[in-house]
């Protein structure tokens, strides 16, 4: 079936990464909204509170997308005042899933929407990362994923820089890392806007709950990201020894 034409010309979001660390998950996304080959924002936030031990970012139809992370809000805060706890993490996984492939229809007219969900295994002590394919299906990612246009770009930093059990302050930096990279490659994504002050968002997940990085933080990291590259365009390079 042929998409709708009109679907290219919507708002999209773009790059997302999430990146497993000692104590938990960080989530973090890029700022750029695209309809077609116009930047339509450049201060969209993508990443958003499930709930105290879950997190949620978007890419594809931003209209959807967005509403599909307050959906996601709401049947999470249910669950948990109609039973008295909340639901597992996988559980949770599993809800999204439903709205997911709630919207195959609109999928298959163009009005993609995939979203990447994090949180901290409460069960497990572990963070855990889960990817969905346009029909629902749930995925366990081992480490670190990313999804959205720039995602092979993404992707091949983190392979370079990602390590089991990273600091969480590592482990937001390497997602700033892998962003700016997607956006070095890929023009739907939107890396540090230093003139405009708009940086990247990121959230982390871990046994105290979630967090989203103070902006002047995650300004800071962008600077020195920035920086870095000044000197080395391509980014770090992993090192080879042990």
């Amino acid at each position: 079936m042929a998409g709708s034409p009109v679907a290219g010309e919507l708002p999209h979001g773009t790059t997302i990464v999430a990146v497993v660390h000692e104590r938990g998950v960080v989530l973090a996304g890029d700022r750029r909204a695209t309809a077609g080959s116009v930047i339509s924002k450049r201060d969209v936030d993508k990443v958003f509170r499930g709930d105290e031990f879950s997190a949620v970012a978007v890419a594809g139809t931003l209209g959807l997308a967005l509403d599909f992370a307050s959906s996601l809000q709401v049947e999470l805060e249910h669950y948990e005042k109609m039973e008295g706890r909340p639901l597992s993490l996988m559980g949770k996984a599993n809800r999204l899933a439903a709205l997911i492939r709630g919207n195959l229809g609109a999928a298959m007219q163009g009005l993609v929407v995939v979203p990447l969900f994090a949180g901290y295994d409460q069960d497990s002590g572990t963070g855990r990362i889960f990817s969905y394919d346009p029909t629902g299906g749930p995925t366990e990612e081992r480490g670190f994923h990313t999804i959205g246009s720039g995602s092979v770009f993404a992707k091949g930093a983190l392979k370079k820089l990602y390590t089991e059990n990273m600091p969480v302050d590592q482990a937001v930096l390497c997602c700033v890392q892998a962003l700016y990279d997607a956006a070095d490659d890929d023009s739907a994504t939107g890396g540090p806007d230093v003139a405009r002050r708009i940086y990247p968002v990121a959230v982390t997940v871990t046994d105290e709950g979630f967090r989203r990085v103070p902006e002047a933080e995650m300004a800071e990291i962008a600077q020195r990201v920035v920086e870095g590259r000044m000197s080395s365009p391509d980014g770090p390079v992993a090192s080879l020894s042990d």
